[in-house]
């Protein structure tokens, strides 16, 4: 009994070994893992133009999609989708029975990319675009995530007619199932550097804004990764500088919806 109770505890001595290491500053585990199935399926989809795989290594999608705990089945709302990189990646990870709702304002004005996003939202049969203002989000079913990637720090930018950003947080916990995830991934301005609202704006926006904005919307904050984190950045240069632009130090923050 004593040689089978010292092999048992050395099985799961063993079994921890060999789990997934969750990131370090994440201080909510997600239970996914980043070369889950199907995330690595999403990651390999042929579909992916060379475009977006040469931005991989500087994006870290899979890392993104297992922070998100994204998983098959699953509805996301994905806020500013551009050029469709991560709406690709998505409709994959959630596979057939999952949805992906691309979303841009009903009038789709340039700079948003309606043309590339629509021709990416065709590929695939589970992603739906959604035609909403961005400070009045509005789906057909309640949505499991809600994401965002760089473009948060547009919203207060006056010229661009976005809406109002807390409008748009209280929507975006509004769409979400009870227990359902909002992730804000943008480029980081200085600690304590007020909003920009100018068209000379560094398009950039300080953490701890986006974080007090998101929680005064109900969400409870969930956790953070550094996976985008660039200490060479020195985040005074704009996102759209030669010598940053791709490298720039990006926060990766998961709230949730209480429930």
């Amino acid at each position: 009994m004593t040689k089978f109770l010292m092999a048992a505890a050395a099985a799961l001595a063993l079994a921890a070994c060999n789990q997934p290491a969750q990131n370090a500053a994440s201080t909510t585990s997600t239970a996914v893992a980043s070369d889950a199935p199907y995330i690595v399926a999403a990651v390999a989809d042929t579909r992916r133009p060379d475009t977006d795989k040469q931005r991989d290594a500087a994006r870290h999608p899979a890392e993104t999609l297992a922070f998100a705990g994204v998983e098959p089945g699953e509805r996301v709302g994905e806020i500013f989708p551009g050029g469709g990189y991560f709406t690709r990646l998505f409709a994959v990870a959630v596979g057939d029975q999952g949805r992906v709702y691309p979303t841009i304002r009903p009038d789709g004005v340039a700079g948003e990319y309606e043309t590339p996003i629509l021709a990416v939202a065709a590929q695939y049969p589970n992603a739906t675009m959604a035609r909403t203002p961005y400070d009045a989000l509005a789906y057909p079913e309640p949505l499991d995530i809600v994401f965002t990637a760089q473009n948060y720090h547009d919203m207060p930018i006056t010229e661009y007619h976005l809406g109002d950003r807390a409008r748009m947080n209280a929507t975006a916990f509004a769409a979400l199932k009870p227990g359902g995830v909002y992730i804000v991934i943008d480029h980081a301005a200085v600690d304590g550097a007020p909003v920009q609202t100018g068209a000379d704006a560094l398009h950039r926006i300080d953490q701890a804004t986006v974080r007090r904005e998101v929680e005064a919307a109900g969400f409870v904050f969930d956790g953070e990764a550094d996976f985008l984190r660039n200490p060479a950045d020195p985040r005074t240069a704009s996102v759209f500088d030669d010598g940053i632009r791709g490298h720039t130090d990006q926060f990766v923050m998961r709230f949730r919806k209480p429930g």
